[in-house]
């Protein structure tokens, strides 16, 4: 038996979006409904950056399906090297045989699974009518949520922190412009960009809480720690908030609420519950309209299995899909 060898190109042309969002629906819905086995990710710290293994095996709506991504985050990659800051492979497997599957580019898929974890949580805890978003970062993960959400809410409006990187924020603006047509406001405040909008994205790499007020009935998508010791989000907002996470394990080892779990200014009661529960319809979404809702996302293994799943069966019988025999 051969593996399949799949780049990132292959991994653009088939996951859309569109395609993401209900596939990271459909994974969550599985961890819900108890359908899927995953221990949280293992660290490996290098000097300048860390390596991640995520291993995970889904059985449930569809899904008889296993495997592991290796993903790594070196900051200083773009600046440096020329190299992403994150980049990732991930191993499919045969749950029946443990034989390889396929090899597929994580880099694009990760971006993607990510965004689309986002949009499922617009889906249930954002307001339906919700039209202006905030952004506090824009890199690489900026765009591909701007992109899943688009196909869950009709954004007409986004604001723009420029932060530190005036010239990112703008190139950022611009692609959103163009290809959505949206109104860009860019601002040097941040309290100006949190506040006034239905939705907040924050995705930066920060160790100090940037967003410290937002307003009523706001949802955000804290989607930048996704390590020790980082944090985005002023832990005051989440005394007044409804919290979900992704993962126990994963959130408060190293996603947005690690921090102030640590320090003892929330606990474990001030969570809510977790994404997989609320898709599952095992608790309730958005109710209140005024409510703040917050999603702490970490970034879960059945999200990268899933996606390299629907990749492989679009790709398999392609003749023009490369393989290897490893053994």
């Amino acid at each position: 038996m051969k593996t399949l060898v799949i780049a990132k190109k292959d991994v653009a042309k088939v996951l859309t979006p569109a395609l993401a969002n209900a596939t990271v629906e459909k994974a969550f819905r599985a961890y819900g409904m108890g359908q899927t086995d995953m221990p949280a990710k293992c660290y490996v710290f290098f000097p300048k950056g860390d390596m991640r293994s995520m291993p995970a095996y889904i059985h449930g709506q569809g899904f008889d399906v296993a495997g592991i991504k290796c993903v790594n985050v070196h900051p200083e990659n773009c600046r440096k090297y020329g190299l992403p800051t994150v980049m990732a492979v991930v191993m499919l497997i045969d749950p029946k045989t443990g034989f390889p599957l396929a090899v597929i580019d994580g880099t694009y898929l990760t971006g993607m699974r990510t965004g689309a974890a986002g949009a499922t949580a617009l889906k249930f805890l954002s307001r339906k009518d919700a039209a202006i978003a905030g952004f506090v970062g824009c890199g690489v993960q900026a765009r591909t949520q701007l992109a899943c959400s688009m196909e869950i809410r009709k954004l007409k409006t986004i604001k723009v922190w420029t932060g530190p990187d005036e010239t990112l924020a703008r190139k950022f603006a611009g692609w959103a412009r163009r290809t959505y047509n949206l109104q860009t406001v860019l601002s040097g405040s941040v309290d100006d960009v949190t506040t006034g909008v239905d939705i907040l994205i924050t995705t930066t790499s920060s160790r100090t809480p940037l967003v410290k007020t937002v307003s009523p009935g706001t949802h955000i998508n804290a989607i930048g720690a996704d390590a020790p010791g980082k944090q985005e989000i002023d832990p005051k907002i989440f005394k007044r908030a409804i919290v979900v996470i992704d993962n126990w394990a994963q959130a408060s080892h190293s996603g947005e609420i690690n921090v102030p779990l640590r320090k003892r200014y929330i606990s474990k009661k001030n969570i809510y519950g977790e994404l997989g529960e609320i898709v599952a319809q095992k608790k309730k979404g958005r109710t209140d309209a005024v409510a703040i809702t917050v999603f702490d996302s970490t970034g879960l293994a059945i999200q990268d299995v899933s996606c390299a799943a629907v990749v492989y069966e679009a790709l398999k019988d392609e003749k023009s899909t490369k393989s290897v025999r490893l053994f």
